[in-house]
Protein backbone atom coordinates (compact mmCIF):
# COMPACT_ATOMS: atom_id res chain seq x y z
CA UNK A 1 0.00 0.00 0.00
CA UNK A 2 2.88 2.36 0.72
CA UNK A 3 4.04 2.24 -2.89
CA UNK A 4 0.62 3.09 -4.25
CA UNK A 5 0.25 5.86 -1.67
CA UNK A 6 3.53 7.43 -2.75
CA UNK A 7 2.53 7.19 -6.40
CA UNK A 8 -0.41 9.51 -5.77
CA UNK A 9 1.04 11.80 -3.08
CA UNK A 10 0.47 15.52 -3.47
CA UNK A 11 3.51 17.79 -3.85
CA UNK A 12 1.22 20.81 -4.06
CA UNK A 13 0.01 20.30 -0.48
CA UNK A 14 3.32 21.61 0.85
CA UNK A 15 2.99 24.85 -1.09
CA UNK A 16 -0.62 25.28 0.00
CA UNK A 17 0.09 24.58 3.66
CA UNK A 18 0.92 28.22 4.51
CA UNK A 19 -2.53 29.24 3.34
CA UNK A 20 -4.11 26.79 5.75
CA UNK A 21 -2.02 28.09 8.64
CA UNK A 22 -3.61 31.52 8.51
CA UNK A 23 -5.44 32.05 11.75
CA UNK A 24 -4.49 28.63 13.10
CA UNK A 25 -2.08 28.86 16.03
CA UNK A 26 0.62 26.24 16.46
CA UNK A 27 0.19 23.82 19.35
CA UNK A 28 3.29 22.63 21.15
CA UNK A 29 3.56 19.26 22.91
CA UNK A 30 3.32 20.98 26.29
CA UNK A 31 -0.16 22.16 25.40
CA UNK A 32 -1.59 18.71 24.75
CA UNK A 33 -4.42 17.67 27.02
CA UNK A 34 -3.72 15.03 29.63
CA UNK A 35 -6.35 13.35 31.73
CA UNK A 36 -6.41 14.71 35.27
CA UNK A 37 -5.79 12.19 38.03
CA UNK A 38 -8.43 13.67 40.30
CA UNK A 39 -12.09 12.78 39.99
CA UNK A 40 -14.26 14.81 37.61
CA UNK A 41 -16.35 17.57 39.08
CA UNK A 42 -20.08 16.95 39.24
CA UNK A 43 -20.94 20.24 37.48
CA UNK A 44 -19.69 22.05 34.36
CA UNK A 45 -20.97 25.17 32.71
CA UNK A 46 -20.69 23.43 29.33
CA UNK A 47 -20.85 19.65 29.06
CA UNK A 48 -20.06 18.09 25.69
CA UNK A 49 -21.16 14.52 24.98
CA UNK A 50 -18.90 12.89 22.43
CA UNK A 51 -15.26 13.32 21.46
CA UNK A 52 -15.69 13.02 17.72
CA UNK A 53 -15.50 15.81 15.16
CA UNK A 54 -18.41 17.87 16.48
CA UNK A 55 -17.60 17.35 20.14
CA UNK A 56 -13.93 18.32 19.92
CA UNK A 57 -14.62 21.30 17.66
CA UNK A 58 -17.27 22.67 20.02
CA UNK A 59 -15.22 22.02 23.16
CA UNK A 60 -12.43 24.15 21.66
CA UNK A 61 -14.89 26.93 20.92
CA UNK A 62 -16.51 26.70 24.36
CA UNK A 63 -13.10 26.83 26.06
CA UNK A 64 -12.53 30.25 24.54
CA UNK A 65 -16.00 31.31 25.60
CA UNK A 66 -16.20 30.20 29.25
CA UNK A 67 -12.70 28.99 30.13
CA UNK A 68 -11.16 25.52 30.00
CA UNK A 69 -12.01 24.65 33.60
CA UNK A 70 -15.71 25.11 32.92
CA UNK A 71 -15.86 22.66 29.99
CA UNK A 72 -15.86 18.85 30.02
CA UNK A 73 -16.02 16.25 27.26
CA UNK A 74 -17.46 12.78 27.83
CA UNK A 75 -15.79 10.27 25.50
CA UNK A 76 -14.91 6.62 26.22
CA UNK A 77 -12.56 5.93 23.30
CA UNK A 78 -8.77 6.16 23.55
CA UNK A 79 -8.37 7.22 19.91
CA UNK A 80 -9.91 9.83 17.65
CA UNK A 81 -10.22 9.01 13.93
CA UNK A 82 -10.28 11.13 10.80
CA UNK A 83 -12.67 8.82 9.02
CA UNK A 84 -12.81 10.59 5.61
CA UNK A 85 -9.30 9.24 4.98
CA UNK A 86 -10.57 5.66 5.07
CA UNK A 87 -11.92 5.89 1.52
CA UNK A 88 -8.33 6.25 0.32
CA UNK A 89 -7.00 3.69 2.80
CA UNK A 90 -9.43 1.10 1.44
CA UNK A 91 -8.14 1.78 -2.07
CA UNK A 92 -4.47 1.58 -1.09
CA UNK A 93 -3.80 5.28 -1.69
CA UNK A 94 -3.18 6.21 1.97
CA UNK A 95 -1.88 4.51 5.09
CA UNK A 96 -4.26 3.89 8.00
CA UNK A 97 -2.03 5.19 10.80
CA UNK A 98 -2.32 8.94 10.04
CA UNK A 99 -6.10 8.73 10.43
CA UNK A 100 -5.72 8.07 14.17
CA UNK A 101 -4.62 10.41 16.96
CA UNK A 102 -4.87 9.78 20.72
CA UNK A 103 -8.02 11.32 22.14
CA UNK A 104 -5.90 13.03 24.80
CA UNK A 105 -4.05 14.92 22.07
CA UNK A 106 -7.17 16.43 20.46
CA UNK A 107 -9.10 17.49 23.57
CA UNK A 108 -8.26 21.18 24.17
CA UNK A 109 -5.69 21.77 26.89
CA UNK A 110 -7.29 22.33 30.28
CA UNK A 111 -10.66 20.92 29.23
CA UNK A 112 -11.64 17.93 31.35
CA UNK A 113 -11.81 14.59 29.56
CA UNK A 114 -14.28 12.30 31.30
CA UNK A 115 -13.45 8.88 29.89
CA UNK A 116 -16.80 7.21 30.34
CA UNK A 117 -19.98 6.29 28.48
CA UNK A 118 -23.27 8.13 28.63
CA UNK A 119 -25.99 5.94 30.11
CA UNK A 120 -28.92 8.36 30.31
CA UNK A 121 -29.80 11.98 29.58
CA UNK A 122 -32.07 13.82 31.99
CA UNK A 123 -32.59 17.29 30.46
CA UNK A 124 -35.45 18.10 32.84
CA UNK A 125 -32.93 18.02 35.68
CA UNK A 126 -29.98 19.36 33.64
CA UNK A 127 -27.87 16.28 34.25
CA UNK A 128 -26.36 13.27 32.51
CA UNK A 129 -25.82 9.81 34.01
CA UNK A 130 -22.56 8.02 33.15
CA UNK A 131 -21.07 4.62 33.90
CA UNK A 132 -20.28 3.71 37.51
CA UNK A 133 -23.32 5.66 38.74
CA UNK A 134 -21.61 8.96 38.02
CA UNK A 135 -23.86 11.97 37.49
CA UNK A 136 -22.74 15.24 35.87
CA UNK A 137 -24.83 18.41 35.94
CA UNK A 138 -24.53 21.25 33.46
CA UNK A 139 -25.75 24.69 32.53
CA UNK A 140 -25.44 24.06 28.80
CA UNK A 141 -25.32 20.69 27.05
CA UNK A 142 -23.93 19.94 23.60
CA UNK A 143 -24.81 16.50 22.21
CA UNK A 144 -22.30 15.21 19.65
CA UNK A 145 -22.59 11.44 20.03
CA UNK A 146 -22.31 10.50 16.36
CA UNK A 147 -24.11 7.46 15.00
CA UNK A 148 -23.83 3.71 15.37
CA UNK A 149 -22.86 1.10 12.79
CA UNK A 150 -25.08 -2.00 12.64
CA UNK A 151 -23.23 -4.71 10.75
CA UNK A 152 -25.15 -7.21 12.88
CA UNK A 153 -28.38 -6.29 11.10
CA UNK A 154 -27.02 -8.06 8.03
CA UNK A 155 -27.23 -11.82 8.50
CA UNK A 156 -23.75 -13.35 8.41
CA UNK A 157 -22.00 -10.21 9.64
CA UNK A 158 -19.80 -9.15 11.31
CA UNK A 159 -18.40 -12.69 11.51
CA UNK A 160 -18.23 -12.76 7.70
CA UNK A 161 -15.32 -10.33 7.81
CA UNK A 162 -13.17 -13.21 9.06
CA UNK A 163 -13.35 -14.55 5.53
CA UNK A 164 -11.39 -12.96 2.67
CA UNK A 165 -12.92 -10.92 -0.13
CA UNK A 166 -15.12 -8.76 2.17
CA UNK A 167 -14.32 -5.30 3.45
CA UNK A 168 -15.87 -2.05 4.62
CA UNK A 169 -14.37 1.42 4.67
CA UNK A 170 -16.72 2.39 7.50
CA UNK A 171 -14.81 0.72 10.33
CA UNK A 172 -11.25 0.89 11.61
CA UNK A 173 -11.42 -2.92 11.92
CA UNK A 174 -12.47 -3.61 8.33
CA UNK A 175 -11.08 -0.84 6.11
CA UNK A 176 -7.79 -2.63 5.43
CA UNK A 177 -9.80 -5.73 4.49
CA UNK A 178 -11.18 -3.69 1.57
CA UNK A 179 -7.66 -3.10 0.24
CA UNK A 180 -6.80 -6.79 0.70
CA UNK A 181 -9.93 -7.87 -1.19
CA UNK A 182 -9.12 -5.38 -3.95
CA UNK A 183 -5.57 -6.69 -4.32
CA UNK A 184 -6.67 -10.33 -4.25
CA UNK A 185 -9.40 -9.86 -6.88
CA UNK A 186 -9.03 -12.26 -9.80
CA UNK A 187 -12.25 -12.56 -11.78
CA UNK A 188 -15.99 -12.10 -11.22
CA UNK A 189 -18.36 -9.66 -9.52
CA UNK A 190 -17.10 -6.73 -7.47
CA UNK A 191 -20.18 -5.62 -5.53
CA UNK A 192 -20.64 -2.37 -3.59
CA UNK A 193 -23.66 -1.74 -1.37
CA UNK A 194 -25.70 1.14 0.09
CA UNK A 195 -28.14 0.35 2.96
CA UNK A 196 -31.76 1.27 3.57
CA UNK A 197 -30.92 3.67 6.45
CA UNK A 198 -29.38 7.11 6.93
CA UNK A 199 -25.59 6.91 6.59
CA UNK A 200 -22.61 9.12 7.23
CA UNK A 201 -20.84 10.32 4.10
CA UNK A 202 -23.40 9.06 1.63
CA UNK A 203 -20.91 9.35 -1.22
CA UNK A 204 -18.38 6.95 0.31
CA UNK A 205 -20.09 3.72 -0.86
CA UNK A 206 -19.58 4.71 -4.48
CA UNK A 207 -16.20 6.42 -4.04
CA UNK A 208 -14.59 3.05 -3.31
CA UNK A 209 -16.40 1.63 -6.34
CA UNK A 210 -14.83 4.19 -8.70
CA UNK A 211 -11.41 3.71 -7.10
CA UNK A 212 -11.71 -0.07 -7.41
CA UNK A 213 -12.64 0.22 -11.07
CA UNK A 214 -9.60 2.45 -11.62
CA UNK A 215 -7.38 -0.04 -9.78
CA UNK A 216 -8.64 -2.90 -11.94
CA UNK A 217 -7.79 -0.87 -15.05
CA UNK A 218 -4.29 -0.04 -13.79
CA UNK A 219 -3.58 -3.69 -12.94
CA UNK A 220 -5.05 -5.16 -16.12
CA UNK A 221 -7.94 -6.88 -14.32
CA UNK A 222 -10.77 -4.71 -15.64
CA UNK A 223 -11.84 -7.06 -18.50
CA UNK A 224 -12.47 -9.79 -15.92
CA UNK A 225 -14.32 -7.55 -13.44
CA UNK A 226 -18.08 -7.02 -13.41
CA UNK A 227 -18.64 -3.97 -11.21
CA UNK A 228 -22.06 -3.71 -9.53
CA UNK A 229 -23.49 -0.99 -7.29
CA UNK A 230 -26.56 -2.26 -5.42
CA UNK A 231 -28.18 0.65 -3.61
CA UNK A 232 -31.32 0.86 -1.50
CA UNK A 233 -31.85 4.37 -2.85
CA UNK A 234 -33.79 5.28 -5.97
CA UNK A 235 -31.15 7.71 -7.27
CA UNK A 236 -27.37 7.68 -7.59
CA UNK A 237 -27.00 10.99 -5.70
CA UNK A 238 -29.45 13.39 -4.12
CA UNK A 239 -28.31 16.54 -5.96
CA UNK A 240 -29.23 16.49 -9.64
CA UNK A 241 -26.18 18.39 -10.90
CA UNK A 242 -23.76 15.88 -9.39
CA UNK A 243 -26.00 12.90 -10.12
CA UNK A 244 -25.88 13.74 -13.83
CA UNK A 245 -22.08 13.89 -13.74
CA UNK A 246 -21.83 10.57 -11.87
CA UNK A 247 -24.19 8.83 -14.26
CA UNK A 248 -21.96 9.85 -17.16
CA UNK A 249 -18.97 8.30 -15.39
CA UNK A 250 -20.95 5.13 -14.64
CA UNK A 251 -21.94 4.78 -18.26
CA UNK A 252 -18.43 5.46 -19.57
CA UNK A 253 -16.89 2.88 -17.21
CA UNK A 254 -19.52 0.20 -17.81
CA UNK A 255 -20.69 -0.03 -14.19
CA UNK A 256 -24.02 -1.71 -13.37
CA UNK A 257 -26.33 0.10 -10.94
CA UNK A 258 -29.33 -1.62 -9.38
CA UNK A 259 -31.66 0.70 -7.48
CA UNK A 260 -33.81 -0.29 -4.50
CA UNK A 261 -31.63 -3.32 -3.72
CA UNK A 262 -30.76 -3.71 -0.03
CA UNK A 263 -28.18 -6.16 1.35
CA UNK A 264 -29.78 -8.49 3.93
CA UNK A 265 -27.40 -11.46 4.14
CA UNK A 266 -23.78 -12.41 3.45
CA UNK A 267 -22.87 -16.09 3.00
CA UNK A 268 -19.13 -15.74 3.27
CA UNK A 269 -18.43 -19.47 2.93
CA UNK A 270 -20.13 -19.48 -0.48
CA UNK A 271 -19.15 -15.93 -1.51
CA UNK A 272 -22.81 -15.03 -1.88
CA UNK A 273 -24.61 -11.78 -1.07
CA UNK A 274 -28.39 -11.72 -0.72
CA UNK A 275 -30.35 -8.57 -1.56
CA UNK A 276 -33.99 -7.71 -1.02
CA UNK A 277 -35.90 -5.85 -3.71
CA UNK A 278 -37.48 -2.91 -1.89
CA UNK A 279 -39.98 -2.42 -4.70
CA UNK A 280 -41.23 -6.01 -4.50
CA UNK A 281 -41.89 -7.20 -0.95
CA UNK A 282 -40.50 -10.67 -0.24
CA UNK A 283 -38.39 -10.86 -3.38
CA UNK A 284 -34.66 -11.51 -2.95
CA UNK A 285 -31.78 -12.03 -5.33
CA UNK A 286 -28.51 -13.86 -4.68
CA UNK A 287 -25.26 -12.56 -6.18
CA UNK A 288 -21.97 -14.39 -6.34
CA UNK A 289 -19.06 -12.11 -5.51
CA UNK A 290 -15.30 -12.09 -5.87
CA UNK A 291 -15.13 -8.85 -3.87
CA UNK A 292 -17.78 -7.31 -1.61
CA UNK A 293 -17.69 -3.85 -0.05
CA UNK A 294 -20.35 -3.48 2.64
CA UNK A 295 -21.83 -0.18 3.79
CA UNK A 296 -23.60 -1.18 7.02
CA UNK A 297 -27.01 -0.03 8.21
CA UNK A 298 -26.62 2.87 10.63
CA UNK A 299 -28.70 4.49 13.33
CA UNK A 300 -28.59 6.75 16.37
CA UNK A 301 -26.60 5.68 19.44
CA UNK A 302 -28.56 3.40 21.74
CA UNK A 303 -28.57 5.97 24.55
CA UNK A 304 -30.59 8.34 22.35
CA UNK A 305 -33.33 5.84 21.55
CA UNK A 306 -36.46 6.82 23.51
CA UNK A 307 -34.56 9.71 25.08
CA UNK A 308 -36.34 12.99 25.97
CA UNK A 309 -33.92 14.84 23.67
CA UNK A 310 -34.69 12.69 20.62
CA UNK A 311 -37.38 12.53 17.96
CA UNK A 312 -39.35 9.36 17.26
CA UNK A 313 -36.50 7.83 15.27
CA UNK A 314 -33.89 8.46 17.97
CA UNK A 315 -32.11 11.47 16.48
CA UNK A 316 -31.52 14.63 18.58
CA UNK A 317 -34.46 16.90 17.80
CA UNK A 318 -33.12 20.31 16.76
CA UNK A 319 -34.20 23.56 15.19
CA UNK A 320 -32.54 23.08 11.82
CA UNK A 321 -31.41 26.71 11.56
CA UNK A 322 -30.04 27.41 15.05
CA UNK A 323 -29.12 23.85 16.20
CA UNK A 324 -30.87 24.56 19.50
CA UNK A 325 -33.07 21.82 20.89
CA UNK A 326 -36.75 22.25 20.09
CA UNK A 327 -37.85 21.69 23.70
CA UNK A 328 -34.85 22.35 25.95
CA UNK A 329 -33.31 25.81 25.32
CA UNK A 330 -30.01 24.99 27.05
CA UNK A 331 -29.47 21.81 24.99
CA UNK A 332 -27.81 21.82 21.57
CA UNK A 333 -26.69 19.24 19.05
CA UNK A 334 -24.22 18.87 16.22
CA UNK A 335 -23.25 16.27 13.66
CA UNK A 336 -24.37 12.76 12.84
CA UNK A 337 -26.58 12.22 15.91
CA UNK A 338 -29.00 14.99 14.95
CA UNK A 339 -32.11 15.05 12.80
CA UNK A 340 -30.85 17.93 10.64
CA UNK A 341 -32.06 17.13 7.10
CA UNK A 342 -28.65 17.28 5.44
CA UNK A 343 -25.90 14.80 4.63
CA UNK A 344 -23.92 13.61 7.63
CA UNK A 345 -20.35 14.67 6.84
CA UNK A 346 -17.36 16.34 8.51
CA UNK A 347 -17.92 19.30 6.19
CA UNK A 348 -21.47 19.64 7.49
CA UNK A 349 -20.12 19.65 11.05
CA UNK A 350 -17.72 22.44 10.10
CA UNK A 351 -20.60 24.58 8.87
CA UNK A 352 -22.71 23.68 11.88
CA UNK A 353 -19.96 24.49 14.38
CA UNK A 354 -19.73 28.11 13.30
CA UNK A 355 -23.48 28.59 13.56
CA UNK A 356 -23.77 26.73 16.86
CA UNK A 357 -21.01 28.87 18.32
CA UNK A 358 -23.07 31.98 17.51
CA UNK A 359 -26.28 30.38 18.78
CA UNK A 360 -24.79 29.50 22.16
CA UNK A 361 -23.25 32.98 22.48
CA UNK A 362 -26.68 34.51 21.92
CA UNK A 363 -28.34 32.21 24.46
CA UNK A 364 -25.66 32.96 27.04
CA UNK A 365 -26.34 36.68 26.57
CA UNK A 366 -30.11 36.23 26.79
CA UNK A 367 -30.63 37.06 23.12
CA UNK A 368 -32.54 35.30 20.37
CA UNK A 369 -30.18 33.44 18.00
CA UNK A 370 -29.98 35.11 14.60
CA UNK A 371 -27.27 33.15 12.77
CA UNK A 372 -28.85 30.46 10.58
CA UNK A 373 -27.43 27.18 9.27
CA UNK A 374 -28.40 26.66 5.63
CA UNK A 375 -27.70 22.92 5.59
CA UNK A 376 -24.28 23.31 3.98
CA UNK A 377 -22.51 20.02 3.45
CA UNK A 378 -19.83 18.75 1.13
CA UNK A 379 -18.87 15.43 -0.39
CA UNK A 380 -15.64 15.19 -2.39
CA UNK A 381 -16.66 12.36 -4.72
CA UNK A 382 -13.38 10.62 -5.51
CA UNK A 383 -13.71 9.09 -8.97
CA UNK A 384 -10.09 8.05 -9.60
CA UNK A 385 -6.69 8.05 -7.91
CA UNK A 386 -6.17 11.60 -9.15
CA UNK A 387 -9.65 12.99 -9.78
CA UNK A 388 -12.69 14.03 -7.74
CA UNK A 389 -15.95 15.91 -8.05
CA UNK A 390 -16.36 18.47 -5.27
CA UNK A 391 -20.06 18.35 -4.38
CA UNK A 392 -21.30 21.13 -2.08
CA UNK A 393 -24.99 21.73 -1.42
CA UNK A 394 -27.62 22.91 1.05
CA UNK A 395 -30.85 21.78 2.73
CA UNK A 396 -32.73 22.11 -0.56
CA UNK A 397 -30.27 19.84 -2.41
CA UNK A 398 -29.13 22.86 -4.40
CA UNK A 399 -25.43 23.35 -5.22
CA UNK A 400 -23.68 25.73 -2.81
CA UNK A 401 -20.26 25.77 -4.39
CA UNK A 402 -17.25 27.61 -3.01
CA UNK A 403 -15.17 28.11 -6.13
CA UNK A 404 -16.03 29.98 -9.36
CA UNK A 405 -15.68 26.82 -11.47
CA UNK A 406 -18.01 23.97 -12.33
CA UNK A 407 -17.35 21.64 -9.40
CA UNK A 408 -19.31 18.80 -11.02
CA UNK A 409 -16.33 18.22 -13.31
CA UNK A 410 -13.68 15.68 -12.35
CA UNK A 411 -10.59 17.67 -11.36
CA UNK A 412 -7.09 17.02 -10.06
CA UNK A 413 -7.31 19.95 -7.61
CA UNK A 414 -10.50 18.52 -6.09
CA UNK A 415 -8.71 15.23 -5.49
CA UNK A 416 -5.76 16.91 -3.80
CA UNK A 417 -8.09 18.95 -1.63
CA UNK A 418 -9.66 15.70 -0.45
CA UNK A 419 -6.45 13.71 -0.08
CA UNK A 420 -3.95 16.28 1.17
CA UNK A 421 -5.44 19.62 2.19
CA UNK A 422 -8.55 18.55 4.08
CA UNK A 423 -6.76 16.29 6.58
CA UNK A 424 -4.53 19.22 7.56
CA UNK A 425 -7.53 21.54 7.80
CA UNK A 426 -9.30 18.94 9.95
CA UNK A 427 -6.57 18.40 12.55
CA UNK A 428 -5.36 21.99 12.80
CA UNK A 429 -8.44 24.02 11.89
CA UNK A 430 -11.74 22.28 12.55
CA UNK A 431 -10.73 20.41 15.72
CA UNK A 432 -9.14 23.58 17.11
CA UNK A 433 -12.41 25.44 16.61
CA UNK A 434 -11.03 27.80 13.94
CA UNK A 435 -12.72 26.39 10.84
CA UNK A 436 -16.44 26.93 10.43
CA UNK A 437 -16.80 25.95 6.80
CA UNK A 438 -16.08 27.80 3.56
CA UNK A 439 -18.87 30.40 3.74
CA UNK A 440 -16.45 33.29 4.27
CA UNK A 441 -14.20 32.08 1.43
CA UNK A 442 -17.23 31.81 -0.82
CA UNK A 443 -18.27 35.37 -0.07
CA UNK A 444 -14.79 36.76 -0.70
CA UNK A 445 -14.39 34.90 -3.99
CA UNK A 446 -17.81 35.89 -5.25
CA UNK A 447 -17.33 39.53 -4.24
CA UNK A 448 -14.01 39.57 -6.02
CA UNK A 449 -15.68 38.46 -9.24
CA UNK A 450 -18.24 41.29 -9.23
Amino acid sequence: MAALGRMYSCPCSRSLAPLLRIGIPKMGPSQLHTTASCAAKDYYEVLVLGGGTGGISMSARMKRKVGAGNVAVVEPQENHYYQPLWTLVGAGAKQLAPSSHPTASVIPSGVKWIQSRVQKLDPDKNCVHLENNQKISYKYLIIALGLQLHFEKIKGLPEGFNSPKIGSNYSIHTVEKTWKALQDFKEGNAIFTFPNTPVKCAGAPQKIMYLSEAYFRKTGKRPKANIIFNTALGVIFGVQKYADALLEIIKARDITVNYKYNLVEVRADKQEAVFENLDKAGETKVYQYEMLHVTPPMGPPEVLLNSPVSDGAGWVDLNKETLQHKKYPNVFGIGDCTNLPTSKTAAAIAGQSGVLDKTISSIMKGRTPSKKYDGYTSCPLVTNYNRAILAEFDYNAQPLETFPIDQSKERLISFHMKADMMPYLYWYGLLKGYWGGPASIRKLLHLGLK
